[in-house]
Formats: structure tokens, sequence, C-alpha cells
């Protein structure tokens, strides 16, 4: 299947090219790995302004999404100009909230928390509930991140125990088994692959009301943050970065969470991948210009037929994840029952592509790139992180394959020769 995007989709994604290009955001990342998220917010509001947050927001809310083809369209960019900031986990929780929006009827509200009606549990404790429409608890903060005016972040099993840039986001929503509930605080900064990435444990004050029939054992244990390892009494950050409590008293719990969750994560791992595949692309851009410039023998180096073999094989690598990132834009949009295993084959090739893009990138600037004052080293470290955030290379592929299984399931045959169940029933 071939895919290419329209007039529009191709007009967006150059003009987002050319505004990024203008707004210095190699300098924005700088300073936004030093904790100085000035510059990055600025940043932030021109790509809201540009209606990229809007992407993944239900037109319910007065948004324009979710439009996964045009989503992948921006996220590329974004990668290709290294912007800081928890961009994919915002619009993962637009997904998030607009997944837990789109139930009817069955969530109730009762002493701050939403919690399922109905559960089948006769065990779990009666809790005081008023009926509320599902609807407000999304409508507190879609609009606003679709605006641009919320920065918000994401913690999920999926995505390990640490949330990105805690510190600077205006809110911390933090998933764990059934139950998603708003950070009041979170620890001090973690070493990351990318400094631009600033990683923190986040800190939840209480526990959730556990009324689903599956608790989690974990959330169900007061007085324990949500993330693994978390040491803390409730509602206490620790560190000496500990943050403020932003929290609004927003707390979910019950199935409809995990699989709103998995939704949100499915998504995460498509922006991520989307961002890796412009991060290869701009360390590729920065590379064939480096090669054209730099001599030996009185010759470019991106004359000599080896340098010319390691920068196609990077084109290739990244040309082959496209249409695997469209293709998986094209499943989400469809709602395709498939949609998580082409997510994971555009994550894990993107992420290698982005990933090899990095090591050919750092051998032929003759390794410069690991000076932190150049600016390649954005996107080295960048590619780097991208890899396994959201879904590392081996849990992708391990998706991939249990998808392709279940679609073709096979058993041996005597000699070793394996073919399908379904050609051994037609013979």
């Amino acid at each position: 299947m071939m895919f290419a995007l329209d007039g529009e989709q191709t007009a967006f994604g150059r003009t987002l090219d050319r505004m990024l290009g203008g707004a210095d955001a190699p300098g924005a990342a700088r300073a936004w790995a030093a904790g100085d998220p000035g510059p990055g917010r600025a940043l932030w509001r021109r790509l809201a302004d540009a209606g990229v947050f809007a992407l993944a927001v239900p037109e319910t809310y007065g948004s324009v999404g979710p439009l996964p083809v045009e989503l992948a369209v921006a996220y590329v960019e974004l990668g290709r100009h290294a912007v800081p900031g928890p961009v994919v986990e915002t619009a993962a929780t637009a997904v998030l909230l607009g997944a837990l929006a789109e139930r009817d009827g069955t969530l109730v509200e009762g002493g701050g928390a939403l919690a399922e009606r109905g559960g089948t549990d006769p065990a779990a404790p009666a809790a005081p509930v008023d009926p509320v429409d599902p609807v407000d608890s999304a409508g507190r903060w879609l609009p606003r991140i679709a605006s641009g005016q919320a920065m918000v972040t994401l913690g999920a099993p999926q995505a390990g125990p640490y949330v990105l840039d805690a510190d600077a986001a205006d809110a911390v929503f933090v998933v764990s088994g059934n139950a998603l509930r708003q950070a009041t605080g979170h620890g001090p900064v973690q070493p990351s692959q990318d400094p631009a990435r600033r990683l923190f444990r986040p800190v939840c004050a209480g526990p959730a009301q556990a009324t689903g029939p599956r608790p989690d054992p974990a959330v169900a244990a007061a007085g324990r943050a949500d993330a693994p390892g978390q040491v803390g009494r409730p509602g206490q950050a620790t560190g000496p970065s500990a943050g403020p409590a932003r929290a609004d008293g927003l707390r979910l719990d019950g199935p409809a969470v995990a699989a709103a969750a998995a939704r949100a994560a499915d998504w995460a791992a498509f922006a991520t991948a989307a961002q890796a595949l412009g991060v290869g692309l701009a360390l590729l851009e920065r590379t064939v210009a480096y090669t054209r410039q730099r001599s030996q023998f009185g010759r470019a180096i991106g004359s000599f037929q080896a340098v010319k073999h390691r920068l196609a094989d990077v084109l290739v690598e990244l040309e082959f994840a496209r249409p695997l990132l469209y293709g998986a834009a094209v499943a989400l949009a469809g709602g395709a029952p498939g949609a998580g295993a082409e997510v994971a084959a555009a994550k894990v090739a993107a992420g290698e592509a982005a990933y090899g893009a990095a090591r050919a990138a750092l051998q032929l600037h003759g390794a410069i790139g690991y000076t932190s004052e150049y600016d390649l080293s954005l996107w080295l470290r960048k590619a780097r992180a991208l890899r396994s955030a959201w879904g590392d290379p081996a849990g992708c592929r391990a998706r991939v394959l249990a998808a392709h299984a279940a679609r073709h399931p096979v058993k041996p045959e005597v000699g070793g020769v394996w073919h399908t169940i379904g050609d051994e029933a037609a013979r």
C-alpha cells in the first residue's frame, strides 16, 4: 500500500518546519535541559496556535481531532527541530481523557473521585457517589490542552516508573493498574540519556478509591506513590526538587481506566515513532551537509564511496520506517483491531532507523557530536532516548510477532517444515 500526504497535510508540515526553523528550538532545548522552561513554553504556545495539540483532542471539545495522520506530520517536524517538553505525553493524555469521556454514563463521582458504577465485586466498599456526566471530567482539561493553556504529562506502566518534565507541566497524570490520579508532587530530577527529557518520580496523595472489580494492589495500599520504588508518605514529595501540589482532586478508578490507558499508550508510542523519524531525518540532513564541507586528501569526504554507502543505508532505513508510520496512522484513524501491532511496527522501525542515523552521524562527524556544545548532540541523545520510550525494540517486536502469530497460527511438520494451519486444512 502506498501512503501519500495530501496538499493540506504537506503544507501543514512545511509551515511547522518554517516556524520552528526560525524559533531557535535548539536554544529552547538547551534552556529546558538546564531547568529553564521559559523559551520552551514560548515555543509551546506557538505550536498550540498552529493547532498541533488540538490534533489529539476530540471534536466534542471544540477541537479538530483525533487526526493521527496530521499528528504524525506534526511530530516528525517536532523531532526534526528537537522541540523539548512533554509533547508526546500531552497528546497521550488527551487521548486518555477523551477515551474516558466516550463512556456512556458509566462513571460516577464521589468524594473527589470518579469510580466505576456497578462494580461486580460485592465486597467493594460502597462509595458515596453522585451521578455526573463523564464529559465534565475531560472537559476540565481537553480544551486547555488543545489551546496550549495547559502543558500536561503522563505516567503509565508502559512508560516505566518516571514521568517526563513534571517540574514544568501544569498537571501530572499517573496511571497505575485501574487507577488514574493527578500527582500532587514529584521527586528530584533523575539522570536521563537526553538532558532535555527531564525525568521525575511522581507522588500522589492518598489511595485511589477502590470500587472497581479488579483494584490494583499497589494503588490500594494507602500511603504509597504510584511509581515503583517511590518512598514517602502520602502527599509528600521527596528530594530537594520536590514540586508543588497541583492536583485538583481528579481521581479515576475502574477497568475503563486501564482500557483507556492502553489506547493512550498506543498513541504515545505512535507519536514517539513520528518524533524519532524526525530526529533521524535531522541527523541525516546535518551529516550530509557536514560531509559536503569537510575535506580530506583534497576532496569532500562525502565524495568517498564508503561515506555514500553509509549515508544511503541510513536513508533507506528512514524511508522504510515512513510508510510503517503512516500505515499505523491509518490504522489508528480507522480504529482497526490490529492498530496496536501497526504502531509497534512503526515504533521499532523508526526508533531503530533514528538510532542508526545517530551512529552514522557520530562516526562521520569524527565523534565531535559527543561535545555537548555542538548542536548535533541534541539529536544524538534524543535518538537514543526515543528508541526505548513508550516501548523498547524487543517489546515492540514481540507485539508484532504475537499479532502475526494470532493471524497465522503455525504448527511443525515432520522434517522441520512449517505450514500454516489454514494451508494444511486446505490440502
